[in-house]
């Protein structure tokens, strides 16, 4: 049996009800959810396009490996987006998790340059969100500038108290990225699952390592990280 999905993040929010016609997305678009139809108007034309698209498939070709860390380490690819189809006016909480792609864990089998399952799943890390730190703010400066999530940190430290998102080494995720329309209503919470468009891009999906696996996926991140000097110098990165 699958993991049981962890409440969604929008839950928390305050919501509002839809208004307008209802909401069914565009072809090409990656938007999912409670349902495409009865979503606030004010999320329901939300679209999302992955930036460094082209790279993020370079790497999911090889099969992506995201180091995690005790103290905590930035995902390379840096998870970018540009937003369109926002209120202007409006003010939005953008948001991400991290969900198991199963209820495995793997291991590298060098010989065959492969993952290969290897038992059962750890059990589920402490579900946690990482909040894009300019939230709350208007549609109109989202939209502005391509959106980055260079703040967020992986770590398998169980006991974080830096907000880290936390993840079990040797399993497969699927992050996840969440707008959320925050409306001031005072009983707005009764239509919290109207009020968020979520997208999730396949290219993104990764393993979590506390060492890269696969040497192909260590020279693909010092070629096209600008920040990887430490690795080329033989000194990782701190």
């Amino acid at each position: 049996p699958t993991r049981p999905t962890p409440p969604h993040p929008s839950a928390a929010f305050l919501g509002a009800p839809g208004e307008g016609p209802p909401c069914v997305p565009g072809l090409g678009w990656a938007g999912e959810g409670l349902g495409a139809s009865g979503k606030n108007r004010r999320v329901c034309h939300a679209s999302a396009r992955l930036e460094m698209g082209t790279l993020w498939e370079e790497f999911n070709r090889l099969g992506t490996e995201m180091i995690v860390t005790k103290a905590g380490r930035r995902m390379f690819p840096t998870f970018q987006v540009k937003l369109s189809g926002l209120d202007p006016l409006a003010d939005y909480v953008l948001l991400m998790d991290f969900i198991p792609l199963d209820d495995k864990r793997y291991r590298y089998a060098f010989h065959s340059s492969s993952w290969l399952a290897a038992g059962r799943a750890e059990p589920a890390a402490p579900g946690r969100v990482h909040f894009h730190p300019d939230s709350p703010a208007k549609g109109a400066q989202w939209m502005r500038q391509i959106v980055s999530f260079d703040k967020l940190k992986l770590t398998n430290n169980l006991l974080d108290d830096n907000g880290h998102i936390i993840l079990n080494s040797m399993h497969r995720y699927q992050p996840r990225f969440h707008v959320v329309f925050v409306d001031p209503r005072r009983d707005s919470e009764r239509f919290a699952h109207q009020n968020f468009k979520s997208f999730s891009f396949p290219e993104t999906q990764f393993m979590a390592v506390t060492a890269y696996q696969n040497h192909r996926i260590t020279q693909l991140k010092i070629a096209s990280n600008p920040f990887a000097k430490g690795f080329r110098d033989g000194d990782p990165e701190p």
